[in-house]
């Protein structure tokens, strides 16, 4: 459910490819059943695909990361995190329209 520039995150990968990052990292917290998450799924792709080499973007699903999900205490979903630098940036919960994420990336980017 990630097209080609969506990272998929889990335990194992989570430290190095989002709070070891030196890049800001878009994270989407999803599961399969979510009907809104489904939804948001090609908004995350755009994105992917328009902040190619400057933001990471990328998937956990919140079935198979829980300890992530509770670490970062995702209580609903989807919910996606900017992260920039380790630390979060922004929330969002709730399906967004593209427009919110973009204005959040570019001003990570600053």
């Amino acid at each position: 459910m990630a097209g080609q520039n969506v990272h998929e995150f889990n335990e194992a990968n989570f430290k190095s490819e989002v709070l070891d990052s030196t890049t800001p990292v878009l994270v989407d917290f999803w599961a399969e059943w979510c009907g809104p998450c489904r939804m948001l799924a090609p908004t995350m792709d755009e994105l992917a695909g328009l902040y190619v080499g400057k933001v990471k973007v990328g998937k956990v699903n919140t079935d198979h990361s829980q300890s992530i999900a509770v670490q970062f205490r995702v209580q609903a979903i989807p919910t996606v995190i900017l992260f920039k630098g380790g630390q979060v940036v922004k929330t969002f919960v709730g399906l967004q329209p593209k427009k919110e994420f973009v204005a959040a990336l570019d001003a990570a980017l600053k």
